[in-house]
């Protein structure tokens, strides 16, 4: 199991950094690396765990999804791992 676990781990990394960045040494690949951490689990979502990050709280379950209000705040734009992802947020 760990190894399965090792393996998508690697190919996740592959897939949404590696393939998408040049790197130039070791420097930054350490650096890109960590970013990529960073980002994976504290603000990815992911599936399994009802799309919430792994580091963060779950969301409160919604009690009646016919009278969920529509967001009326201003959505923000930030880049991630050194603009290669974009994130969207509401803003406070």
């Amino acid at each position: 199991m760990d190894e399965v676990f090792g393996k998508r781990r690697v190919q996740t990394c592959r897939r949404e950094l590696l393939d998408r960045t040049l790197i130039w040494n070791q420097r930054h690949l350490l650096h890109a690396l960590r970013e990529f951490e960073q980002f994976y689990n504290g603000h990815r979502p992911h599936q399994g765990i009802a799309n919430a990050a792994p580091l963060l709280p779950l969301p409160a379950p919604i009690a009646d999804p016919d009278i969920i209000p529509l967001p009326s705040a201003r959505i923000e734009h930030r880049k991630a791992v050194a603009g290669l992802i974009n994130q969207y947020h509401r803003a406070s």
